[in-house]
């Protein structure tokens, strides 16, 4: 199987490169193989894409200047079911000898096979047919050309082209382009029929798009009537249209000058056969009526419940199940106010954010009470989730911990717990596996184990014995959650236990397009219980094997060793051999290199198996101009600050329950850890057209400790390498420094990383990606004095990594399946004269399967 696999490859690649040399095949005689645009614009040549974008007519795309997709097009039969069927009829002998071996009904559909029918079909759907020089194309970018240019002020622009021939029917297209004249707006004058809208626009005319002395573009006009709309709707205007806004544009005998006139008549009406017209009006909001459970047919079914609260009708069509206010504070439509679609948009948000309902529908029509006709009722109609949703799932895992793995979750989601429209969430996570590196007497296949639970009750309001509402406004749409959790292994790495609980507020603002995000943890505890310190040394397997060639020259103490093959036992000859090194009952002094390597390893230990409690606040704030998921001109910020260890300094000095000044303080008999974290993110995307984009990534990452602490806690530490990090190293694998990752997981308290990725199409729903990688991470104000591994200043930066590679991605429109290959570029750890490309080969590269794009 593998060598016909193989035998194919090496047929397509091998028509791949017959193929390039005679890309022009499928090009009919007396037509030319489009190769280039060139475009001069006023006699100077195009600097930028904006005006080949506009082309009818591009050159076959390349890869890397390579027509690969042409090429793929150019080995597929033309007609391969006429040269199957021509293959029996010049030769009927061949047909009737396979009709023996087969039905002549078989030998007659073997030519629909994919060896001989579908691989040429499949050719030819992801490859590219030739770009054929069409003149009718060509003078319709013409037509184009010159309408972008009228749009952008040059009404008198000239456009032509001539196509040069190549060799071999190949042909390049050359553009030339006068612009002419540029015109600008010379008047603006307004004719507005309704005194309101007048009145309206009046206030707000400074802001206008359309300024004496500009440029005349078209999308200013469009910005203008947006702009006008946008705030007439908001003032009332329910029944206005953009269509309703209208320019006269004058420049007959004006030179380069033009003039505006904008005119907005009355509303035009139908009435029975005939239309007439009359002023617009601005309506108020005289009534806002909210039915909670709308059934599909509304018409046919009574309200039995009802309230009013604060001004709002609430409905029912069975017993009321929510608290008015809960549902009244999502709501920004009030009554005896001026009608708003931004209001309604707002609105619509923040009821579909409750998660209890389904997305509303608010639909407004006029109040037959009002004989003026100047206002409007709102109706809400609201569709109840189910009050109860279940999920689950089953996964079967392997990994360098277990060698066989089966892990569940299961969840439930409660909704309008308290009836003020809050929702709890509930999940149970279990995993059982086997591993043959653990010490397994019973001989049980599943011997490895983990298990948790965790909750979370989410409010649509912030939780605050005060009202916030002047700073945090509803329009951000806020909520409050709390949260629980607890985990516990069994057999796996220290055996950990761990606890965690949340109090966290959330609020989103908008600026236009712009979203910014808000997260602040008023509280976030993390209590980690090492149950199996004496696994340590089976789990941290580099510092055993450290400490165990150092035991086979200085250690004094039989009984640290195993007599079979003289190496220290776990956990007993390991910590004695390290205590006897720390209390100078070996040859090694304090000065000695190998004295520190132990003390080294000594202190890690200490740190990584101590239980570690972190009670932290913190703040996060995100801000991004992303409008959509085909938006790829944009950018992402964020910022986090935490601080852990104040609130319980100042608790423990206030209730004296801090133990032993002059060491750790603890709490209740739990050492806890002080520190502040900051970390800064940018991301940037450009467009670069023809569906390209070059992206990139910065990350700033610092947690000092300070008061109780030397060291950031593990789980608090930062890691380099992986999927959506340094790809050319696997996860823990990287620095700190120029150290050489001596450890199994390598973490410190600085990090930074920079990355750059060029995405492009290959074919069809396959992009494929250029990328760099670099960064490391450091030790810095804290324990540890490692001199390769500690931050100190600029000169440090010498040991920032560099990795490099290429990657595919395949698009299923919802998520991205992406696969990586990078190399290792720029080795710090390595001699100065092997530092650049010395692993840079496929031996050692590293292969990463992920999700989506890394940023």
């Amino acid at each position: 199987m593998r060598k016909t696999v193989a035998k194919i490859s090496l047929f397509i690649l091998i028509g791949i490169i017959i193929s390039a040399c005679d890309a022009v095949k499928r090009v009919p005689e007396g037509k030319y193989l489009l190769k280039k645009n060139n475009i001069t614009i006023d006699g100077e040549k195009e600097k930028g894409d904006n005006i080949s974008s506009l082309l009818y007519q591009q050159p076959n795309s390349t890869i890397l200047g390579y027509p690969f997709r042409l090429n793929l097009y150019n080995i597929a039969k033309k007609n391969p079911d006429s040269s199957y069927k021509a293959m029996f009829l010049d030769n009927p002998k061949k047909f009737e000898r396979q009709s023996r071996l087969l039905s002549a009904k078989q030998v007659q559909r073997k030519g629909k096979s994919f060896f001989y029918s579908g691989i040429h079909s499949f050719l030819k759907k992801t490859g590219e047919a030739p770009v054929i020089v069409d003149s009718n194309r060509t003078d319709k970018s013409l037509i184009r050309i010159k309408s972008h240019y009228f749009n952008n002020g040059y009404f008198n622009a000239k456009a032509s082209y001539t196509v040069d021939t190549l060799s071999k029917k190949r042909a390049k297209i050359n553009y030339s382009i006068a612009r002419g004249e540029l015109h600008r707006i010379d008047s603006l004058t307004t004719k507005i029929a309704s005194p309101a809208l007048d009145s309206l626009y009046e206030k707000t005319k400074n802001l206008s798009a359309l300024k004496t002395g500009d440029i005349f573009k078209s999308e200013n006009f469009d910005l203008e009537r947006e702009r006008i709309t946008t705030n007439f709707r908001n003032n009332g205007a329910f029944y206005f249209q953009q269509s309703n806004i209208t320019f006269d544009i004058d420049t007959v005998d004006t030179g380069d000058k033009t003039n505006v006139k904008m005119i907005i008549d009355d509303q035009v009406l139908r009435e029975g056969d005939s239309t007439v017209t009359r002023p617009f009006k601005l309506y108020n909001v005289s009534e806002v009526n909210i039915y909670t459970d709308t059934p599909l047919n509304k018409s046919a079914a009574k309200v039995t419940d009802s309230v009013t609260y604060k001004g709002f009708n609430l409905y029912s069509y069975k017993k009321l199940k929510y608290r008015p206010k809960a549902i009244t504070d999502a709501v920004f439509i009030a009554p005896d106010t001026k009608y708003s679609d931004i209001r309604t948009s707002v609105t619509s948000r923040y009821l579909s954010n409750l998660k209890v309902f389904n997305s509303p529908a608010i639909q407004y029509k006029l109040d037959p009470n009002d004989s003026l006709n100047n206002s409007l009722i709102a109706n809400i109609y609201l569709t109840p989730r189910k009050k109860f949703s279940f999920g689950a799932s089953l996964d079967f895992t392997h990994s360098n911990i277990q060698d066989f793995g089966i892990s569940a979750t299961t969840s439930v989601t409660i909704r309008n717990v308290f009836n003020g429209a809050e929702t709890l969430d509930v999940a149970l996570r279990g995993n059982i596996g086997s591993s043959r590196d653990f010490a397994n007497p019973n001989n049980l296949f599943f011997n490895v184990s983990e298990y948790g639970i965790d909750t979370k009750l989410s409010f649509p309001r912030i939780l605050m014995p005060f009202n916030t509402e002047k700073i945090i406004p509803k329009s951000t749409i806020p909520s409050t959650s709390i949260s629980m959790g607890f985990a516990k292994q069994q057999n796996i790495g220290l055996d950990k236990e761990n606890f965690t609980g949340a109090m966290t507020y959330n609020w989103s603002p908008r600026k236009g397009t712009i979203r910014h995000e808000n997260r602040f943890d008023l509280f976030n505890v993390q209590y980690v219980n090492n149950i199996n310190v004496g696994n340590y040394f089976n789990v941290y397997k580099s510092s055993y094997n450290a400490l165990n060639n150092l035991a086979q020259t200085y250690n004094t103490n039989p009984e640290n060793v195993n007599p079979e093959n003289g190496e220290l036992t776990i956990p007993v000859g390991a910590d004695q051999f390290i205590a006897d090194v720390l209390n100078n009952n070996t040859t090694l002094n304090p000065g000695d290199p190998e004295y520190k390597t132990v003390n080294t390893i000594s202190e890690r230990k200490n740190r990584l198996s101590e239980n570690n409690f972190i009670l932290a606040s913190s703040y996060t704030f995100s801000k991004t101009t992303k409008t959509s998921l085909t938006d790829n001109t944009f950018y992402v910020f964020k910022t986090k600050v935490e601080s852990a260890g104040n609130m319980l300094s100042l608790f423990g000095q206030a209730a004296k329950t801090i133990d032993d000044q002059n060491n750790s303080k603890a709490i209740f008999g739990l050492a806890y850890s002080q520190y502040i974290k900051t970390e800064l993110e940018y991301v940037k995307h450009w467009d670069l057209k023809r569906e390209k984009v070059f992206a990139i990534r910065t990350f700033f990452g610092i947690a000092i400790p300070y008061g109780n602490s030397t060291n950031i806690p593990f789980s608090r530490s930062y890691f380099a390498g992986g999927s959506n990090d340094i790809r050319a190293w696997q996860p823990y694998s990287l620095g700190p420094g120029s150290s050489g990752a001596i450890n199994d997981f390598n973490e410190a308290n600085l990090k930074i990383t920079t990355s750059a990725e060029l995405r492009f199409k290959i074919i069809n729903s396959l992009k494929g990606a250029l990328f760099v990688d670099a960064g490391n991470i450091w030790n810095v104000l804290d324990d540890v004095e490692d001199e390769p591994s500690v931050f100190e200043g600029i000169s440090s930066l010498e040991d920032i990594a560099v990795g490099s590679g290429f990657g595919f991605r395949y698009d299923l429109s919802f998520f991205v399946i992406r696969l990586d290959l990078a190399f290792k570029t720029y080795i710090p750890s390595d001699d100065a004269s092997k530092k650049w490309f010395r692993d840079y080969n496929f031996g050692n590269s590293v292969l990463n399967i992920g999700i989506n794009y890394p940023f």
